[in-house]
């Protein structure tokens, strides 16, 4: 007899209609508790019943995480706002395009159309032995069947890995990181606010979460500062289908000019780690200096030893790949 696999375990349904009430029941459900957004990642990991939890907190409902609010101190965004409000927000495109450019890139229109940002932010790593239920280090086993010499790795990570070697599938991530932005978490012990980058777990941290949310948190919303608003930006996908596919790579740039030369900047790689890495060292080197290919090309060879970056079998590509990405996103600012 043939064995169904995309039959979902049952559970119990919640649906609350605010955020306090969405954090009494994650609490109360701790590990066994479940987030859904716009469901895309969450159903396919139900389908496959490799994760059963018992109950899911439908958070639809839950109108105070929807919306983009602007004001004299930047752009806030709800978690539960879609990835095509932020990619068509009028005042995103204008002073962000950063950010709207990475948004419009997430897989296809209908799948932006119901997907949050939050979500986006929050899905867990693609690596499809984790995903097929194989027993390795991030759920639980004590093998990276990725990072074997016979593994099938093209789509892993070259710097970052500690055991695990997925990466972190997040098309927004680097964006968001190189517009300096804050993510406000809630959960029962009050509020908390992180930057971007620290948002991301480190698998050398904890190898079985990819963000720093604990049983009980919420990601309530993105907030954007002004610092940035209007900046030289540069955001790149590389995929390998121009829609629906994630990214190999990609970079995001948000540079500050001074005349001719960079006063500031913020630069970020996601496809290359199991979290989203900030250039810090690179943005250092090319401040005070002027754009040029000369200059790209030398911050992306500082790009690749400063990360410590080393291929996998299957991945060597991907080093002249981000050392180019880092000299683009530099001498081709979009403005």
């Amino acid at each position: 007899m043939a064995i169904i696999r995309d039959m979902i375990s049952g559970f119990e349904l919640f649906q609350p209609t605010d955020v306090d009430d969405a954090i009494e029941l994650l609490s109360r459900y701790g590990e066994d508790g479940w987030v859904l957004s716009g469901g895309l990642d969450s159903f396919d990991w139900f389908k496959d019943r490799i994760k059963k939890p018992a109950a899911v907190v439908d958070l639809a409902q839950v109108e105070e995480l929807r919306g983009i609010r602007t004001g004299p101190e930047g752009v806030e965004i709800g978690a539960m706002t879609t990835i095509t409000e932020v990619a068509k927000h009028s005042h995103i495109v204008e002073n962000y395009s950063v950010l709207s450019k990475a948004a419009g890139h997430i897989a296809t229109p209908q799948i932006r159309n119901r997907g949050t940002l939050g979500g986006n932010l929050s899905q867990d790593t693609r690596c499809w032995y984790y995903r097929s239920g194989w027993p390795c280090y991030r759920a639980g086993g004590n093998v990276c069947y990725a990072g074997t010499p016979t593994s099938m790795n093209r789509e892993h990570c070259i710097t970052g890995a500690s055991r695990c070697v997925a990466v972190n599938p997040s098309d927004s991530a680097p964006a968001l990181i190189s517009l300096g932005a804050q993510f406000v978490i809630k959960g029962p012990k009050g509020e908390r606010v992180v930057e971007a980058q620290d948002y991301f777990m480190s698998p050398a941290v904890d190898i079985e979460r990819m963000t720093i949310l604990n049983p009980g948190e919420l990601l309530t919303s993105i907030r954007i500062p002004t610092t940035w608003s209007g900046a030289e930006f540069y955001y790149e996908k590389v995929e390998d289908r121009k829609a629906w596919d994630f990214a190999l790579m990609s970079v995001a740039s948000a540079i500050k000019m001074d005349g001719d030369v960079i006063e500031d900047v913020r630069l970020a790689v996601n496809g290359v780690a199991p979290f989203p890495v900030r250039l810090e060292v690179v943005e250092s080197f090319i401040k005070g200096k002027e754009p040029s290919d000369e200059l790209g090309m030398a911050a992306g060879q500082l790009s690749l030893s400063t990360t410590n970056a080393q291929p996998l079998r299957h991945n060597d590509f991907k080093l002249p790949l981000m050392r180019n990405l880092v000299r683009r996103s530099i001498r081709g600012m979009e403005g």
